[in-house]
């Protein structure tokens, strides 16, 4: 009699058990666009590779900076440019002793960021300057740091750093071999030389 009476009491906690073990299924969201496929043969449902921000918008030319139009450079060789009076790559200019590039420093080099957005061919060499007063090694020094200010600069903008190449002449080649106040602030530059089209 007891034997009966617990195979039906069995078989109710078999059956409660059972009913414990179960989920309710969960709705799992599908994933993200553009995420890769789990396991290998499983299809994702977009490309997966990753994606360029997009760039920053041109900055306008400033036709102060340069006047020539700057599809006339397509024709003319890397020399042309370079010893153009109006090459499209204008120097920017420091103050004494200093590699701070000012609002009128920034300008220029906005400028030219424009012009190697539109030829994104070129390469360029920035060549640091520095007037006759200082050491050569220090004046060395210093020349590099004003190029590389530039450069850092132009990247910030967003050119390429591998369009970017630096090198300093300290004092040796002047823009003005005048030994005045006025010459000197023309050799305080960071000049530019196309170096690949």
């Amino acid at each position: 009699m007891k034997r009966v009476t617990l195979l039906p009491l069995l078989l109710v906690l078999l059956v409660v058990a059972s009913a414990c073990g179960k989920k309710d299924p969960v709705a799992v969201a599908p994933p993200p666009v553009g995420t890769p496929a789990p396991f290998p043969g499983a299809s994702a449902s977009a490309d997966p590779s990753p994606t360029r921000p997009p760039d920053p918008p041109p900055i306008p030319l400033d036709p102060d900076v340069s006047s020539a139009p700057l599809g006339a450079w397509d024709t003319m060789s890397i020399d042309e440019i370079n010893s153009s009076p109006d090459s499209p790559l204008k120097p920017v200019f420091f103050g004494y002793d200093s590699d701070e590039l000012d609002e009128e420093a920034q300008r220029v080099l906005a400028a030219n960021a424009e012009v190697l957005r539109r030829y994104p061919t070129w390469v360029v060499t920035i060549e640091g300057h520095c007037d006759e007063r200082g050491t050569p090694e220090y004046n060395l020094a210093l020349g590099d740091r004003r190029a590389m200010a530039a450069r850092t600069y132009l990247i910030s903008l967003g050119i390429s750093p591998q369009r970017l190449r630096t090198v300093s002449y300290g004092k040796e080649f002047p823009f003005d071999p005048g030994h005045n106040e006025a010459a000197w602030a023309k050799n305080r530059r960071a000049h530019f030389m196309l170096t690949a089209k």
